[in-house]
């Protein structure tokens, strides 16, 4: 995900009058259809610049054939920047838990808040709940080092008779017991109510090795920890953070070392509560499944890294996927694996092909080292670390594909056991590389990238033999609902056709309204909007637009939360928190006549 300058947003669709389930015919206030009608691009400058705003309406078509409209509008929440029972939303904080301030006193706030799980908490009192924020970037302080991100807890309360919801209160989390928390992206609530987030920022080892009293990771550190005489380590960065919250507020926070380290973006949890798939934010990435011991514990796992095996090139192309075992580890061990090694202690490397060719070194090229090819051997014993420390580099060592462009949120459909993955830009490593390594994506440019649909079956063997423990193996990968670009500029100023996705970023599914809601991260278009897309009817509607600049980001759908629903929907620079209101919920109560 981009990064920007603005103020900040997180919205929320509230779907107010949708029943829990689809029932039989002719039963009294069960819902049969939904249908989101959209509303038109923004014409104005102040639509275009300084609203969050939508004009769309849902249409809701009951069992007994009766009807119903509802326009939708958007309410906020709260800006970071605001003061909410004494407190600031959007702050960070430092290792001892003071909020970093500018040297005026006056608190470095977030312009790019990101995920939000809205969760209820057993103990809490009726109508009340959690909100877990993601503040993806701080301003640099005077320094020019980099702040930490954030994650933000805020105590919501909810009207029960309108749905309308008002925080309370807000307060950071503390990361000091996992290093700090480097740049959280995405982010989903788990089946079992826990927040999983992500690090977006897995900084290079070798180039940290090579200068490490001046790398990013170090000037982190030293203004984490307020220390000058820090020397930061890269393998405590780029892993997935789960955040349990307890009816009192405390909070409890692992980063998962045995899932991998990487440029995470969204993790998803699929119904075994084993199995997380998961892309990569950055260019290029590669395509990962986890696999846990035990369901509902993600301390510990099987990691795998798909091969694209090409089959089509038309509407975004298509490949079968193949899976590579990288290896099985406890968050335990490679947490002290992180804590002990660098880079040189696994890898032997060179950028000298010559060199590479002639003393049996393997070429790869992933994000790390510039996107430069390097030719790397893995050092003796050194698998299992390089596996879920390197992982990227790894992964290419062993032949799977590391060859994504901005591999962004995905989500799955239960039913139609199918998944949405969002590849934001299909350029760069996914088209034609003749002199790349390896070449297994080669595709047109779409610049306005795509939502791709993958297929999965169960118990599938690894390229080695190996039985995958999993019912929900990824097996193929096509393009699904791609973006268009354009040959010149409209009269707005899109560069790519304003009435279909470009650069699609977040996705969240909705099983009962079987609709796919797409959020926009994208240059192409001068607004960034949140679409609907009914996997059934394939109707697409554009239903939000963030002001200009801003990032559509931070979906999360909840389809009955004590009577009403919701849809997060955050956005980056500028800056918003709230939701749309006017939305049906999947209440049967509320529906009878």
């Amino acid at each position: 995900m981009k990064k920007m300058v603005v103020p900040v947003l997180a919205a929320s669709l509230t779907l107010s009058t949708f029943n829990a389930a689809m029932a039989a015919p002719k039963e009294e206030g069960k819902i049969k259809s939904v249908e989101f009608i959209g509303m038109d691009a923004p014409k104005t400058d102040q639509e275009k610049n300084n609203l969050m705003y939508t004009r769309a309406s849902v249409k809701v078509t009951y069992n007994d054939g009766t009807k119903k409209t509802v326009p939708l509008s958007y309410e906020t929440l709260f800006r970071p920047g605001d003061v909410i029972n004494g407190n600031t939303a959007g702050v960070t904080i430092n290792a001892k838990g003071e909020i970093m301030t500018k040297a005026n006193g006056k608190p470095y706030v977030s312009s790019a808040p990101d995920m939000n799980s809205l969760m209820k908490v057993p103990g809490l009192p009726e109508n009340t709940y959690y909100l877990i924020s993601h503040y993806e970037s701080m301003p640099k302080n005077e320094n020019g080092l980099e702040n930490p991100g954030a994650m933000s807890l805020s105590t919501v309360k909810m009207d029960p008779a309108t749905g309308k919801l008002t925080v309370v209160d807000i307060k950071p989390i503390d990361f000091s017991e996992v290093h700090g928390i480097w740049k959280p992206c995405a982010g989903i609530l788990t089946p079992w109510n826990t927040h999983l987030g992500s690090e977006e920022t897995d900084p290079d080892a070798r180039a940290h090795e090579v200068n490490p009293t001046s790398s990013a990771v170090t000037n982190f550190t030293k203004n984490y920890y307020g220390d000058a005489s820090l020397i930061g380590n890269p393998y405590y960065y780029g892993h997935v953070p789960e955040v349990t919250v307890k009816a009192d507020g405390s909070t409890k926070v692992v980063k998962h070392y045995s899932m991998g380290r990487m440029a995470f973006e969204r993790v998803k949890v699929m119904p075994d509560n084993k199995t997380v798939i998961y892309g990569v934010d950055s260019n290029p990435g590669g395509f990962f499944m986890y696999v846990a011991d035990q369901e509902k514990d993600l301390s510990a796992g099987t990691l795998y890294a798909a091969k694209w095996v090409q089959t089509g090139t038309e509407n975004g192309g298509s490949a079968k996927l193949e899976w590579v075992k990288l290896g099985h580890a406890t968050d335990q061990e490679i947490e002290k694996l992180a804590s002990t090694l660098k880079f040189s202690d696994m890898f032997e490397v060179t950028d000298d092909a010559a060199k590479g060719k002639a003393e049996g070194y393997t070429a790869i090229k992933t994000a790390a080292n510039g996107k430069k090819v390097e030719w790397v051997k893995v050092k003796p014993g050194m698998e299992k670390a390089a596996a879920f420390l390197e992982t990227h580099r790894y992964a290419a060592y062993l032949g799977a594909t590391v060859e994504f462009n901005k591999m962004e949120g995905l989500d799955f459909n239960e039913k139609d056991n199918k998944a949405y993955l969002a590849i934001s830009y299909q350029e760069n490593t996914m088209l034609p590389e003749p002199t790349a390594p390896v070449d297994h994506i080669q595709l047109p440019k779409i610049s306005a990238g795509g939502i791709y649909e993958i297929d999965f079956k169960p118990n599938r063997k690894t390229t080695d033999g190996q039985k995958i423990d999993s019912h929900y193996v990824p097996v193929s990968m096509a393009g699904y609902l791609m973006g268009e670009d354009l040959a010149a500029p409209d009269a707005d100023g899109n560069t790519a056709n304003v009435d279909k996705i470009a650069n699609p970023d977040n996705v969240v599914y909705s099983e009962k309204m079987k609709t796919l809601f797409i959020g926009e991260d994208s240059g192409l278009h001068q607004n960034n909007y949140t679409w609907a897309y009914n996997v059934e009817t394939k109707k697409l509607s554009r239903i939000l637009s963030v002001p200009g600049g801003g990032e559509s980001t931070g979906l999360q759908m909840l389809e009955n939360l004590d009577g009403h629903a919701y849809l997060m929907n955050s956005s980056q620079n500028p800056a918003y928190v709230g939701y749309i209101s006017g939305l049906p919920s999947f209440d049967e109560k509320k529906n009878k006549k």
